[in-house]
């Protein structure tokens, strides 16, 4: 399982993993729980990292694949977000999307998204910077006005047509007919069966190509352009956050470890301890909407 892990984070491909895997921890010390201590690293820092969850959206009520939302229907989540389920069963894959893409329509951004936002601009007008590398496939950061964000995963809000490969945001709801009223989570509920030729389609011109969501299935990989943009980020920020993530999908399970391998501070904000929390320099327990938000909020010594 760590090669596998290590030619994930090599190639970018997206697995999820439940096996701990444990190596060379920075610091033999429990992480602290002192947030005065973070407030202090937050005052110093120049170039902020949030590497954010599931958990965040969470604060929403946006379902996890995570405790009672494993299942849809009676299908496991994470064996539907695969490229092999989709070409199998494209109506039953657009149903589960369905189901959350009008479920994350409904929504609107919490306490942390808006946190989230508020520092971002706040210290951009100190000449500092916060970008947030988000496995979230919902738009709710934008949605709060959080502008320097990277989706290693994907979007909900868009679509991808698999003949011409043309992007395109679509929030249409539903997004097409034959999806209305479609997609509901539970154990009883049979499959639609949608015709493939009535399922979302592309619009460009001379195609009509069937759309599949933009999003990362597992087994796939990564963006190498937005892989490379978080390699930059990761190599020079001078604090990290990892905010809501069980830490073992990868490659994002690695991201905070790499970080704290420079000897920078890295703060985790989660429900419970993960199998990276010993790398880290902070923990602080419970809901991120409890326990992000006072640690970004203004410091003493901002001017601005």
């Amino acid at each position: 399982m760590l090669l596998q892990q290590r030619a994930a984070v090599a190639l970018g491909l997206r697995m999820c993993s439940s096996h701990v895997t444990r190596g060379p921890v920075m610091d033999t010390a429990r992480p602290s729980s002192d947030m005065s201590e973070f407030r202090k690293a937050f005052s110093k820092a120049k170039h902020i990292a949030l590497i954010t969850g599931a958990g965040v959206s969470a604060e929403s009520g946006v379902p996890t694949f995570r405790g009672p939302n494993e299942k849809w229907r009676t299908w496991q989540s994470q064996d539907l977000a695969t490229p092999e389920a989709f070409s199998r069963n494209p109506s039953r894959v657009w149903e589960f999307y369905h189901y959350r893409r009008e479920l994350a329509l409904s929504k609107k951004p919490s306490s942390v998204h808006l946190a989230i936002a508020e520092c971002e601009s706040r210290l951009r007008k100190q000449g500092r910077s916060v970008v947030v590398i988000t496995q979230c496939i919902d738009d709710l950061l934008q949605q709060a006005g959080s502008k320097h964000v990277l989706k290693i995963h994907g979007s909900l809000m868009e679509t991808r047509c698999v003949s011409c490969g043309h992007v395109t945001v679509n929030k249409r709801s539903p997004i097409c007919a034959a999806l209305k009223g479609k997609g509901a989570p539970d154990p009883d509920v049979a499959d639609a069966q949608i015709p493939v030729d009535k399922l979302p389609r592309c619009r460009e011109t001379d195609c009509r190509g069937l759309l599949r969501p933009n999003v990362v299935f597992f087994g796939e990989t990564l963006d190498s352009h937005i892989l490379t943009k978080v390699e930059k980020e990761l190599e020079t920020c001078d604090l990290c956050l990892v905010v809501g993530t069980s830490s073992i999908v990868y490659p994002a399970a690695m991201f905070g470890p790499q970080v704290a391998s420079r000897g920078i501070p890295v703060a985790e904000f989660n429900t419970q301890p993960t199998p990276k929390t010993e790398y880290f320099t902070f923990h602080f327990q419970g809901p991120c909407g409890t326990t992000l938000p006072p640690a970004l909020a203004r410091h003493e010594s901002e001017v601005i």
